[in-house]
């Protein structure tokens, strides 16, 4: 998902009140259902939720419609409305991994504390923790990575799963990795597009390989359009994969991929 970044020095109290159970949105939303594959297997690893406008317009339209004083909120509706619509539709059954859910590292303030509505929301929808991924963003300027290896940190110790966004196309890249190891590395589409046919970009991925093998991390090739470009990938050693090739986005709806 994309974002937008936040300055940290709204007052406890905005803090708080956006926490509290993010019904003061503005504006309404709702989400896009993709599936991340094993293609050794042809199974769904997860769904990723994706934030679209109530018609299905594009994350844009509802992403711009953010502003710092309702960013808490939003971010709270957010993980609400997927979770929710994840177990609408089944997704802890079709999916062994779940349901992955973006955040924004500058609507978090405190941890433990902005995860409770969280963590009572998937208890109420029936969805086991170990089922959730919380992605954040490389595409998102994170000034204090201290404070975002402190929320991994705490989504690890209840039970969540996490993962790096856009690793290879944002800001963050090797330092925060060397900082924190999330259960899963989701590698940008700028190193997958057309890598059958570049060296370079596939020397790059077999690096990313060695070095997730070693600390344990499972890499996901994120953009993966053409069949070039999943067999390429899946020869450096990347199995899991999300694009347009297995399925688009599924407004409030779990798509079935295809395997070429």
């Amino acid at each position: 998902m994309a974002s937008v970044s936040v300055p940290r020095k709204a007052s406890t109290a905005q803090r708080c009140s956006g926490c509290l159970d993010g019904a003061d949105v503005p504006f309404a939303f709702s989400m896009a259902f993709q599936p991340i594959v094993d293609v050794r297997s042809r199974a769904i690893f997860a769904f990723e939720a994706l934030v679209r406008g109530p018609g299905d317009e594009p994350a844009a339209d509802i992403l711009g419609q953010v502003t710092e004083a309702n960013r808490y909120s939003f971010d709270q509706a957010c993980r609400i409305k997927a979770l929710e619509l994840a177990a609408a539709l089944g997704v802890p059954a079709r999916a062994e991994n779940g349901v992955s859910i973006n955040f924004m590292p500058g609507a978090v303030y405190e941890p433990a504390n902005c995860l409770r509505i969280t963590l009572d929301t998937a208890r109420r929808v029936g969805i086991p923790l170990r089922q959730i991924i919380f992605e954040v963003t490389e595409q998102e300027r994170v000034a204090d990575t201290g404070h975002l290896t402190r929320i991994l940190a705490e989504y690890h110790r209840q039970g969540l799963q996490t993962a790096i966004d856009d690793f290879g196309g944002g800001y963050a890249g090797l330092g925060l990795l060397a900082d924190f190891q999330p259960d899963i590395l989701k590698l940008d589409m700028a190193l997958t597009r057309n890598i059958d046919a570049d060296p370079v970009r596939r020397a790059i991925m077999a690096g990313i390989v060695r070095m997730t093998g070693e600390l344990g991390v499972i890499p996901v090739a994120e953009g993966i359009e053409t069949r070039a470009e999943m067999e390429t990938v899946a020869a450096l050693g990347v199995f899991h994969m999300q694009g347009h090739l297995f399925a688009r986005p599924a407004f409030e709806a779990l798509p079935e991929p295809q395997f070429p």
